[in-house]
């Protein structure tokens, strides 16, 4: 039977969280067997809001070693950088000219980004979801793992493949089926519990780095913002409480059980035990992947070789798709 064709993207926009790694890396990883899986790190969406050139392509090794060490496999998945396959930019255009600036318009994620500066966001940040689909639909990928905030963005680009599709009178391309993926599929800020844990928050003492040393992880679980009443025994005793339900969630998905497994054995306690209980678990799962990550950027030219050799095999699948969607739009080819 054939495997369903995932694709996924990931910015180079800083180095990779606890977030990004319990909401989507760790899954890419499991995926890998069950799949045909394509890795992306999108350095195109990245520059939709200015980046230095320098930052850009240290970014760039940095997700990739991210990848490569949380156990994402070149040899059983592909992986590569956006850049280097010039198909996601010429099916862009065409769907460029699909999509109806209405259905941009109730895109909330530009919304809640630009806020009152619509005037003077990018165009690129405007169109970033065409781009996504073209990301996605250059592969015919029919799954795409998918945090709840890109669920607008993958239903917008199910309406450009079945807008194209009856506008040229074909079934060419997929609907794409999102993924969303065990607990802890939203890691929140510990600084702010209502607020996502990102990469490119200004402040450092939100987020767990994957490259955190052992004593900075505990240090900034320490400082993590709570309450002042004791964990409850149930998890509805979370409700109304972001803070602790973020740092319970954290330590369920690490330790790959419920929430309440784990307040029916910390439940009742202070925040100070259970946070060093969750620092020691934290550490002992990020320090593997920290230190490979070490060994990885100490070689920036295998890191470029991996990425180059995913852009060619991502390259000779997307290029015939792309081809074809051309000469269904009426270019001549």
């Amino acid at each position: 039977m054939t495997k369903h064709r995932i694709f996924s993207g990931i910015q180079p926009s800083g180095v990779p969280t606890l977030g990004n790694y319990l909401g989507a890396i760790r899954h890419w990883v499991g995926l890998q067997d069950e799949y045909d899986c394509l890795y992306c790190v999108v350095d195109w969406h990245a520059i939709t809001q200015w980046q230095s050139p320098e930052s850009l392509l240290t970014q760039t090794r940095e997700m990739a070693a991210a990848l490569l060490a949380c156990g994402v496999d070149p040899t059983r998945s592909i992986l590569f950088h956006q850049s280097a396959v010039t198909a996601h930019l010429r099916l862009a255009w065409i769907f460029e000219c699909v999509a109806r600036i209405g259905w941009l318009n109730r895109m909330t994620q530009f919304k809640d980004k630009v806020g009152k500066n619509r005037d003077s966001a990018s165009a690129g940040l405007y169109t970033y979801p065409v781009l996504m689909a073209a990301d996605v639909l250059a592969y015919k990928a029919t799954h795409v793992p998918v945090g709840d905030d890109q669920r607008q963005h993958l239903e917008l680009a199910n309406d450009i493949a079945q807008k194209f599709n009856h506008d040229y009178g074909v079934e060419f391309f997929p609907p794409i089926v999102p993924m969303v993926l065990g607990p802890a599929a939203r890691v929140m800020s510990l600084r702010d519990g209502t607020k996502k844990m990102s990469k490119s928050d200004s402040s450092d003492q939100s987020r767990i780095n994957l490259t955190d040393d052992a004593d900075t992880i505990a240090a900034k679980i320490r400082r993590a913002k709570t309450d002042s009443e004791p964990l409850p025994s149930e998890p509805e005793g979370l409700e109304n409480r972001p803070e602790a339900r973020n740092l319970v969630g954290i330590y369920a998905a690490l330790a790959e059980c419920e929430p309440k497994e784990v307040l029916t054995q910390h439940g009742g306690s202070g925040f100070g035990a259970f946070k060093e209980a969750l620092a020691e678990l934290v550490i002992d799962k990020l320090a593997p992947i920290a230190e490979s990550m070490r060994q990885h950027l100490a070689d920036p030219s295998q890191i470029d070789d991996q990425l180059r050799q995913g852009a060619v095999r991502a390259a000779a699948l997307a290029d015939p798709i792309v081809t074809e969607a051309e000469k269904l739009v009426g270019f001549l080819r």
